[in-house]
């Protein structure tokens, strides 16, 4: 009778589920790293229309009737007078009484509810044609916006037309709104706030 012997293969040569072991440490990996791409890719959308849609409410609040009421804008104290240039940087410290800005929305007094309306929904309501900010976007809410009116400067005092100001339009407490990352740590997007300088500040086509 032939004995034949048995020889097993050492465990640590064993090699017939690699290819298993190998996927499960590669394949969370690679979900992470995928997951990461694309959390990334939302985050600098939502950053960069952030930034777009600013500028073009900045744009449109330096044209359109105030959000709020500034005629505490246009008393620039006893010691000016009719046909006078408005100083700039206002006087340090500043006159006592004497308002150099004034803001509404977000952290402050509301703002006019139809004026607030028309600069984020555009002409969807009216029918001109302009953009406002939700069409660029459509993430951010009125409650996220802020605006604020102050001396630039310029102009004079008793300027038919009111003062020139300086319009500054940011967000407020607005998170970034990703599909995971922000379920575990939420992420707030910056103010990004862009300031130009007012022009008629009227929404009527003729002097009213």
């Amino acid at each position: 009778m032939v004995v034949r012997a048995l020889h097993r293969q050492p465990f640590l040569r064993e090699t017939s589920g690699l290819a298993m072991t190998e996927a499960l440490i590669v394949v969370p990996v690679l979900m992470l790293v995928c997951g990461a791409m694309v959390e990334f890719g939302l985050m600098v959308y939502e950053w960069n229309q952030t930034l777009k849609a600013m500028q073009v409410g900045a744009r449109r609040a330096a044209v359109s009737t105030p959000l709020t009421d500034i005629s505490a804008l246009s008393d620039y104290g006893a010691s000016l007078s009719q046909g006078d240039p408005v100083p700039m940087p206002p006087p340090d410290p500043p006159e006592p009484g004497n308002t150099y800005a004034v803001s509404c929305g977000a952290g402050a007094s509301p703002c006019d509810e139809a004026a607030l309306t028309r600069l984020m929904n555009g002409s969807d309501d009216d029918g001109s044609g302009i953009t406002g900010i939700r069409d660029i976007a459509p993430f951010i809410a009125p409650e996220n916006i802020r605006i604020t009116y102050q001396h630039s400067g310029l102009g004079y005092v008793g300027r038919p037309f009111g003062p020139v100001l300086t319009v500054t339009l940011e967000v407020r407490d607005l998170a970034f709104d990703l599909l995971l990352l922000d379920m575990l740590v939420p992420i707030t997007i910056p103010a990004h706030p862009v300031a130009i300088t007012s022009e008629d500040l009227s929404d009527c086509e003729e002097p009213c």
